[in-house]
């Protein structure tokens, strides 16, 4: 279930009226010279829940994060997850704590209401491959990262992930 949303957002583009179209479909082009500017713009929307409360726990979480306090950056992104279930970047957030946390079916489920809710996060589709591939599933994990990759084709660590699982699955040494 969760790869299949992975899969199949990485086809799906957003309407018209969606603000963040246009980031997309640059972010998409392969010959976008300001692809690292246009994927910061894009990571900022996400980050604008449309509330400054929901946007401080958020930001409090991911510096709790960097900070190395996982518990404390859990209590905040789950703070913003009650408050407003809907925000997809505090579901993606929880996630990557979890995930630093070894709790990976909470991360997991995690990211799949991250996807739910913004189909188009390819650094959400991007952790799923991490997961899949931690819990030694790389054909799952490849396919979660060329997911990501059909959103954002100059990630480096997108493109060195599908790399090395294609030469894993194809039994080609690293």
């Amino acid at each position: 279930m969760i790869l299949n949303i992975a899969v199949a957002s990485a086809f799906a583009w957003p309407a018209a009226a969606d603000p963040t179209a246009d980031l997309l479909a640059r972010l998409a082009d392969p010959s976008e010279p300001r692809w690292d500017r246009v994927e910061r713009e894009l990571i900022d929307a996400w980050s604008k829940s449309g509330s400054a409360a929901m946007d401080l726990l958020l930001r409090r979480g991911r510096d709790a994060l960097e900070a190395g306090e996982v518990s404390a950056a859990i209590e905040h992104l789950t703070a913003a997850i009650d408050h407003d279930p809907d925000f997809a970047e505090a579901w993606h957030a929880r996630a990557g704590a979890y995930f630093r946390n070894g709790a990976f079916g909470p991360a997991m489920a995690d990211l799949a209401m991250a996807l739910a809710l913004n189909p188009h996060n390819y650094a959400a589709m991007s952790g799923l491959g991490a997961i899949l591939e931690e819990v030694g599933r790389p054909e799952q994990a490849l396919a979660a990262y060329r997911a990501a990759q059909a959103i954002h084709p100059r990630q480096p660590d997108i493109r060195r992930a599908v790399e090395r699982l294609e030469r894993l699955t194809k039994g080609i040494d690293a």
